[in-house]
């Protein structure tokens, strides 16, 4: 039983999903698995019931003409809605598989559940963590009452309070970002100044890639408070993301590489 509260599959899962007949053939979904950049395999359905799912491996030296439900893997692990989502990821990555499909208690698909919807649950658990220590800090130093909101902001309305990011450091952010596992930016709401607290590099990442917005956890101050790290921002010259400076002639602090390990 899920305990109240808990995160579960359908919170994550993706609700929109492609699908195959049995009655499709090997030559067809081939097709669409070479054509795609996101699937390599299908569930199969008929109408929405849930009769199995084909990856490309199933397909692998089968003639084109043969029929879906000749080659697909019937035996197939799913999650129900309500599951709860760290007992999906078990089951996940026990399994090695990559992808589950969500089906009701009638065995309708519902959605679909993968391994980076269960990587970004966890990562959505570990942000909470630094707002609420900056909420009590800045409702201890200051004695402004604070809120929370989880909303998109636009990269071109931030502040940011940090000056520089590392090259090396980027390339990951960019990673993440293309598999959507990045984590909520964290932004300060000083009566409407949009401070960037958490994030730079996430936001010097989508920048580069050509997003325009990002999800955010906003803190809102209830009256305008002269806050330290606006201050900072200021005497560094910070505006916008543009003044952030990219470092590529030195590691991020935590990259270290062997040589130094041993020195």
């Amino acid at each position: 039983m899920v305990e109240e509260g808990a995160l579960t599959v359908k919170d994550y899962m993706t609700r929109e999903v492609d699908t195959v007949s049995p009655d499709d053939t090997v030559g067809d979904v081939a097709a669409r698995i070479a054509g795609s950049t996101e699937h390599s395999g299908f569930p199969v359905t008929d109408g929405r019931h849930v009769e199995g799912f084909v990856s490309a491996r199933d397909l692998l030296q089968q003639p084109d003409h043969e029929p879906i439900f000749k080659v697909m893997s019937d035996d197939l692990l799913v999650a129900h809605p309500e599951m709860d989502i760290d007992d999906a990821a078990r089951v996940i990555l026990r399994s090695g598989i990559q992808k589950l499909p969500v089906v009701d208690d009638t065995g309708n698909l519902v959605g679909i559940i993968s391994n980076a919807d269960v990587i970004r649950s966890q990562i959505e658990r570990a942000t909470p963590g630094k707002v609420d220590n900056l909420m009590q800090t800045l409702e201890n130093i200051h004695g402004v009452a604070v809120s929370q909101e989880r909303r998109q902001v636009a990269l071109a309305e931030l502040t940011p309070t940090q000056a520089k990011v590392y090259a090396d450091e980027l390339e990951g952010r960019r990673y993440e970002l293309d598999r959507g596992l990045a984590e909520p930016l964290v932004v300060i709401d000083n009566d409407g100044d949009l401070l960037l607290a958490d994030g730079h590099h996430r936001v010097k990442a989508a920048a580069r890639l050509g997003i325009d917005e990002m999800d955010a956890y906003v803190i809102v101050l209830s009256e305008r408070v002269d806050l330290g790290m606006a201050k900072t921002a200021q005497k560094e010259d910070l505006y916008s993301i543009d003044d952030i400076a990219v470092v590529d002639y030195a590691h991020h602090p935590l990259v270290q590489k062997t040589k130094r390990l041993q020195d």
